[in-house]
């Protein structure tokens, strides 16, 4: 464990001293919010029979699930992909640190940018929009989908980076495999009864949807579902399993 955390001290020094990337990581989910309450206004919706919010509520949390699955899966990805074509994991691998101690020091810091996205934005959220805080009862359920919804994407993070074959192709082939699920699970643009069966289908199968069910559900205060934690947590194993078999620490060819 001082292993794990002697990296992630010293990645999130590398972290912030690239000030424009940390910039903007943390600027594009207030970016979004101000830009969806201000095209699609922020009167009041239904978002399930009975129960009505403000759409600022809505892409609050959200936006807190984008930012979380940007810092612990698009982040992740694309720098573990640049720093092995750089040779960088080439060198760590002849280092005596253990693989495991350092690709968990890389997770557990892509969580803890991920917590604090999350934070500021509902933050903002609060202080711009005067949405809703999670009460103090679903504040245990919010934090607990946060640190299952990060292991679960910082794992699938990884797990991508075995199927990019160079830096060039890191950026469209992580972002194809997300971008789509985001606007099919309702990130972006609520998805309800009323959406084709084929994208309700998607958003069962794949965790984005339930990440954003969950943290709806404990942020909103409503009937929480574990089921949506628990498949989260199977496709974190699943990354882990698949980011073992396929983890490469060389620069492609």
């Amino acid at each position: 464990m001082r292993e794990v955390f002697r990296q992630v001290r010293y990645t999130n020094k590398a972290f912030w001293r690239n000030p424009s990337s940390a910039f903007f990581t943390f600027m594009f989910p207030l970016l979004f919010l101000v830009i969806f309450t201000t095209l699609l206004g922020n009167g009041e919706g239904q978002i399930r029979p009975g129960e009505t919010i403000k759409a600022s509520t809505y892409y609050v949390f959200s936006m807190a699930a984008f930012g979380l699955i940007t810092a612990c899966y698009t982040n992740i990805a694309m720098s573990v992909i640049f720093s092995r074509e750089e040779g960088v994991l080439k060198r760590v691998r002849g280092t005596p640190l253990p693989a495991r101690s350092y690709l968990s020091a890389r997770a557990i810091h892509a969580a803890l940018v991920g917590f604090l996205l999350v934070a500021i934005t509902v933050v903002f959220g609060v202080v711009v929009y005067d949405a809703r805080v999670p009460s103090a009862q679903d504040m245990v359920r919010f934090v607990t989908t946060l640190i299952v919804g990060a292991a679960c994407f910082a794992s699938i993070g990884l797990a991508i980076t075995g199927v990019v074959p160079n830096a060039d192709a890191g950026p469209p082939i992580v972002n194809a495999i997300i971008f789509p699920l985001l606007f099919l699970s309702g990130v972006f643009i609520r998805v309800d009864a009323n959406s084709p069966d084929w994208v309700i289908w998607v958003g069962r199968i794949f965790p984005v949807k339930h990440l954003l069910d969950a943290m709806r559900d404990s942020y909103l205060g409503f009937a929480f579902h574990w089921s949506d934690v628990l498949v989260l947590a199977i496709w974190a194993v699943v990354g882990v399993v698949v980011a073992v078999r396929t983890f490469k620490w060389e620069p492609g060819r």
